[in-house]
């Protein structure tokens, strides 16, 4: 999508809402629970299907039968699964995405920053000013009307159908200018947003990693026949099923986790901290601790609230690589937790 910057406004600006969970005056109050929205107010008349984005997804999912099928099927490939969501999950999105370019949870050099980003891009949740623009709208509106995908919708619409129709609102240069202001005016964010070259990197890695796959087929058999199947196989689950796996896990955060599970905060919207996502994105689904204290690299408050994602950040902080992590305000959070008896309401 090409955008066009306008001038310096006199709207809030990124800093703005990065600092802290900022929310509309109007929608401070927790929306009665079972209170069905209609869709955003950008999802009108002039809306279009995004068949950018419906026809990947489609081709994705229609794949998914070959990995029950003896030639695709290999172990090193169920592997990748897991090896990739830590790579592209856990660091690209969860780390780089999420808790360095949305909420500035931290800081590290320029590199490192381009290279977790890189790795977001790599799991085709579009570029990082898209991804970042949606869920910082997400934060200022959590689940009333304008966020794009709350479940108060439906449940499909939060996980996926939200992807699939413009949000006139969202697409404006207008909305960039608010809302991501900081990571456009970073040369290669800018050049990743136009002309949607993120799906070109996104091809490149995926071209590069099958033809890994291919050279371990060939060292491994040394034949044609081993060659062409590691290859297919590294492409089918290193590649297709990985990219699946990962957009799900990372959508039920939008979906499941603001439907079912505990709270240990109050908050104005309806997140909750599910275990299962927790575990499957490496620590986004501690999501109503997230939601209580945004700006927070650490989602996992209890002690038993695993957070792969933080912990890593804490090692890459002992190498040097990291810095100035930001920790959860105890304070604020101690005003907002709510009772046992009332954590799973």
């Amino acid at each position: 999508m090409a955008i066009d910057l306008q001038p310096e406004s006199t709207k809030p600006t990124p800093d703005d809402l990065i600092a802290k969970d900022i929310h509309d005056p109007q929608e401070k109050i927790r929306l009665p629970k079972g209170q069905h929205l209609p869709h955003p107010e950008g999802i009108n008349e002039k809306s279009r299907l995004l068949w950018e984005y419906i026809i990947p997804v489609i081709v994705f999912h229609l794949a998914i039968p070959l990995a029950f099928l003896p030639y695709f099927f290999s172990w090193w490939g169920v592997l990748w699964l897991f090896v990739g969501n830590f790579l592209f999950t856990s660091l690209g999105v969860g780390a780089g995405y999420h808790r360095l370019l949305t909420h500035r949870g931290f800081k590290c050099p320029k590199w490192f920053e381009y290279t977790l980003t890189t790795l977001g891009v790599c799991s085709f949740q579009d570029s990082p000013g898209r991804w970042v623009l949606v869920h910082r709208v997400h934060h200022q509106h959590s689940d009333h009307r304008p966020d794009p995908h709350t479940p108060r919708v439906s449940a499909f619409w939060s996980h996926m159908g939200w992807l699939f129709i413009d949000n006139v609102e969202l697409s404006k240069a207008s909305a960039y200018d608010r809302y991501v202001r900081d990571l456009m005016k970073d040369k290669y964010y800018l050049w990743l947003q136009r002309g949607q070259k993120w799906i070109l990197v996104y091809f490149i890695h995926a071209v590069i990693f099958t033809a890994i796959g291919v050279g371990v087929g060939y060292l491994a058999t040394g034949t044609l026949a081993g060659t062409v199947q590691v290859g297919a196989q590294w492409a089918l689950w290193g590649v297709i099923l990985r990219t699946v796996y990962t957009w799900h896990v990372t959508w039920a955060i939008n979906s499941f986790a603001h439907m079912w599970g505990y709270r240990n905060y109050e908050t104005r919207e309806d997140s909750r901290n599910n275990w299962l996502f927790a575990l499957l994105t490496s620590g986004e689904g501690w999501h109503n601790n997230h939601h209580a204290d945004p700006r927070s690299a650490r989602h996992g408050h209890r002690w038993w609230e695993f957070d792969l994602t933080w912990h890593t950040l804490r090692f890459l902080e002992k190498l040097g690589i990291v810095r100035d992590l930001v920790h959860p305000n105890k304070s604020a959070l101690d005003r907002r937790a709510v009772n046992e008896s009332d954590a799973a309401a």
